[in-house]
């Protein structure tokens, strides 16, 4: 939120999801409030989906995420034992790596383990980067969140992780195309009846509009199409097109993706 940082997270999820046949259904953006996260991790355990929570969940004063976590499921936080177990093991090879003994009542050892206190329900997230895990909860309304660090080079391959581990039944891996059109001098207002009858008369077929004002080849157009299984997009957008000639409007190029 200071501007520090620019999120990397959404459109490598959106990337990790797409080569598995899903779609990103929402996203929050939510700053270092605890209440603002509490709230938010409320609703997402309320909301049934599956979400993925990046951040937060170290041991430094800023790091809220574990706590509002666990207020929010209204459970205590307690040391996950493989959790503690993993982390020790970092700790270890950490040591061994510097050429130092390994010393576990040291105080700052001692802390580490924090970021292995989790709520009571949680399981862990394997992190194949640092071996310190992320974790996953799910709330009485079937929402299961599921929290992994800020770090991408950890975060990436724990959202994997969970995709496949968790969620492979509902993989789509059948074909997904997209056809669109360029349109000149039309309003979205005008092609939503259009829009609507397309939708209406072929089922499974999505279709979408995206405006731009001031685009630096097309300038102000709209780009209008269809998605969904290619069989039902190769009838769905003939259609479409066919919709928009008898607005005797002006069309630029044919995308398809």
């Amino acid at each position: 939120m200071s501007g520090k940082r620019a999120d990397k997270h959404m459109p490598k999820v959106i990337e990790l999801l797409g080569a598995r046949g899903l779609q990103l259904a929402w996203a929050d953006y939510v700053g270092d409030s605890p209440e603002r996260i509490e709230a938010t991790l409320a609703r997402a355990f309320a909301s049934g989906d599956a979400v993925f929570s990046c951040g937060g969940i170290g041991a430094t004063p800023d790091d809220h995420t574990r706590q509002c976590a666990a207020r929010a499921l209204g459970e205590p936080l307690q040391l996950h034992p493989r959790a503690a177990d993993l982390i020790r093991e970092r700790m270890q090879d950490v040591a061994r790596e510097q050429g130092l003994p390994y010393e576990p009542e040291r105080d700052d050892n001692v802390h580490r383990l924090n970021m292995g206190v989790f709520p009571a329900s949680a399981r862990i997230i394997p992190n194949p980067y640092n071996k310190i895990p992320g974790f996953s909860c799910v709330g009485q309304g079937g929402g299961a969140v599921h929290f992994v660090p800020g770090f991408p080079v950890m975060a990436w391959p724990m959202v994997e992780w969970v995709l496949d581990t968790h969620y492979a039944h509902l993989f789509n891996r059948t074909a997904h195309v997209e056809k669109s059109v360029i349109v000149f001098g039309s309003m979205e207002a005008t092609l939503t009846p259009l829009m609507e009858a397309i939708e209406r008369e072929h089922a499974g077929v999505k279709v979408f509009s995206l405006p731009s004002v001031d685009h630096p080849q097309y300038g102000r157009h709209i780009e209008l199409g269809v998605k969904g299984d290619p069989a039902l997009v190769l009838t769905a957008y003939p259609a479409l097109l066919a919709g928009l000639h008898r607005f005797d409007l002006k069309l630029g190029p044919e995308l398809v993706r």
